[in-house]
């Protein structure tokens, strides 16, 4: 199998759909990750820093409410906190 991708950029060309150029920018979203033109990784670690504090601030707010039960806090921190923990958890490496 083989890929006939050419090396040449073009970069001065306009992408148009439906007869509407489409504008050019540096970042974009894609399948829940931030891209960057440069290829570095910078808004997308910023991104999902700020993601992951904005949905904390959510939990937080269930969790530390004192009119909601123990027990659907406890269910609550099984389900969805725990999980997102020990997800990040297995990426880490094991060493001696």
């Amino acid at each position: 199998m083989r890929c006939g991708f050419s090396t040449n950029r073009h970069e001065e060309d306009d992408v148009s759909l439906d007869g509407q150029v489409v504008p050019q920018k540096d970042t974009f979203r894609y399948l829940g990750s931030m891209l960057q033109k440069d290829g570095d990784i910078d808004e997308d670690v910023s991104h999902r820093i700020k993601a992951r504090w904005m949905k904390w601030r959510q939990a937080s707010g269930v969790l530390c409410d004192k009119r909601v039960p123990q027990k659907l806090k406890n269910k609550f921190y099984r389900t969805t906190i725990r999980p997102a923990m020990l997800y990040g958890a297995e990426c880490w490496p094991t060493k001696r």
